[in-house]
């Protein structure tokens, strides 16, 4: 078993802090097992909300909660939207008997009784699958080619990690987005994800993906909101400066996972992934995806002109600007964009990381940082 001491933490603190926390993270993410470590304290009490025989007990939920003292987890709140009532009469008890935690697979703006009916009484903790310092520096190969789904990433072999995501792959279709109320057929869904996969860190063209599919720019709009708000892809949204110059306004496309990205990419191996086209994007999106994670960053940006200029991502912390440049190259150089994003943006520093573990200093602002040196670098440089 992995440990994920920050998640634990942070869920402590929640719970501390507000009645009621909920955790929320895909399928198969880990919340569950999480979960279970923090019910080994005392006067713990776990309710699956796709279990029979959980539901029956729940049939009085006001009743059968109210009694309760100490831990209460829910485990899939999403199936139980009308809990969310009860949890507020519960939650604004003056004495506390009891704290509550919520497990849910999908975003708060998608459970959004959560935010409505539990406004001020919630805190939300995001828990995804495995990091880099999870894992351990080690592991980084078979992290960037599995993801970080513990089924996935913790499989026996390579062809064990594909029949896991393939399982995965077609439940969250065939069943998962039916329960969140999405009501778009699984194979037009794993159409669209497949077509994603093979624009991972690209610009969103909507009309272009539409036209291939038949359909309208505001149906795959749709469509990739709903795989956004399951965590199954980010929109890396594009900074705007005052510089003069025509700027890009739409979206970059990510997808989170990068085993389920090399899965729709029919990407098995090693070997198959490193003479693939996508090997390059899919670098990006993985080293960008342990910044973000690591760092516990939540806004972040890229930016880039109508000229060429870009820079791959854009952080603020403690009032300086940081600049990240993602290169699959083990010797990576200065270029002229970084250059313009420099000046343009007024980054305080550029760290650009890049496989292995080189540590150097190519300008008073420019830094080389390897991916394996993370640890470091995100207590040191973030």
């Amino acid at each position: 078993m992995i440990a994920r001491p920050f998640y634990l933490a942070a869920v402590r603190r929640a719970l501390d802090r507000s009645p009621i926390c909920a955790l929320l993270g895909p399928r198969q993410c880990g919340k569950t097992t999480l979960a279970r470590t923090l019910m080994k304290t005392p006067n713990g009490h776990y309710f699956d909300l796709e279990s029979p025989k959980d539901l029956l007990r729940l049939q009085n939920p006001e009743l059968a909660l109210g009694e309760l003292v100490g831990l209460v987890i829910l485990d899939e709140i999403q199936i139980r939207p009308d809990l969310f009532p009860v949890l507020r009469v519960l939650a604004d008890r003056a004495d506390f008997p009891a704290r509550f935690l919520i497990l849910g697979s999908a975003s708060p703006d998608l459970i959004q009784h959560a935010s409505e009916s539990l406004a001020g009484r919630v805190e939300f903790v995001d828990l995804h699958g495995f990091d880099l310092v999870e894992t351990g520096l080690g592991s980084i190969d078979r992290l960037w080619l599995r993801g970080g789904f513990p089924r996935s990433f913790l499989a026996g072999d390579d062809a064990d990690s594909v029949a896991w995501r393939e399982g995965f792959v077609r439940t969250f279709l065939e069943r998962d987005l039916p329960q969140f109320g999405i009501r778009v057929a699984a194979p037009a869904m794993r159409r669209f994800w497949t077509m994603l996969a093979h624009s991972h860190g690209q610009l969103w063209n909507g009309s272009e993906l539409g036209r291939a599919m038949g359909l309208s720019d505001k149906t795959v709009k749709s469509y990739l909101d709903d795989l956004t708000r399951t965590y199954m892809v980010r929109q890396l949204q594009p900074w705007f400066e005052n510089v003069g110059k025509r700027q890009i306004k739409s979206p970059k496309i990510y997808l989170r996972d990068s085993g389920l990205l090399h899965h729709l990419l029919s990407l098995g191996t090693s070997k198959e992934l490193a003479g693939h086209p996508k090997v390059g994007a899919s670098w990006e999106g993985f080293a960008m995806e342990q910044i973000l994670r690591i760092s516990r960053q939540h806004d972040a940006y890229f930016w880039a002109t109508q000229g060429g200029a870009e820079l791959d991502l854009l952080l603020f912390r403690q009032g300086r600007r940081i600049g990240f440049e993602f290169k699959y190259s083990e010797k990576p150089s200065i270029t002229r964009s970084m250059r313009v994003a420099l000046d343009d943006l007024k980054l305080d520093v550029l760290h650009i990381v890049c496989p292995g573990s080189v540590t150097a200093k190519l300008d008073a602002r420019i830094e080389v940082h390897g991916l394996q040196t993370i640890e470091e670098f995100s207590h040191d440089v973030l």
